[in-house]
């Protein structure tokens, strides 16, 4: 089992930054990819991105690519999403996951581990 706890900041002006931390325990996270997807009031939970258990590969969705870093430090079990130039619309509850099946990452049904989610507030 891992157990996946987010955090970071939750009230953020647009244009600002924020840096979001996902700390696994239970196990080593090393093996997994780890994505972060979010959810705005009344949409579906999307994909924003995701990271092989190397750090060597990522992939963005297009709504945060270029504004958007996934990163992992495996020693201390923690993923981060650093983002950038932040719009009203990235407002949502951010989820982080362990990817556990040979599924498509970009899709919530292969992440089998999943943290309960932090909100994040983007102020016009």
């Amino acid at each position: 089992q891992v157990q996946l706890v987010e955090s970071g900041e939750d009230l953020v002006q647009a244009g600002g930054s924020l840096r979001l931390s996902c700390a696994a325990s239970g196990r080593t996270i090393i093996s997994y990819y780890m994505g972060w997807f979010r959810q705005a009031p009344g949409k579906e939970r999307e994909f924003a991105a995701v990271i092989s258990g190397s750090g060597g590969h990522t992939v963005y969705a297009d709504s945060v690519k270029g504004r958007s870093t996934i990163s992992r430090d495996n020693a201390k079990n923690t993923v981060y999403l650093q983002m950038n130039s932040l719009k009203p619309e990235d407002t949502a509850v951010y989820y982080c996951a362990a990817k556990t099946t040979n599924g498509d990452a970009t899709v919530a049904a292969s992440y089998g581990y999943w943290g309960q989610g932090t909100q994040v507030t983007v102020s016009s």
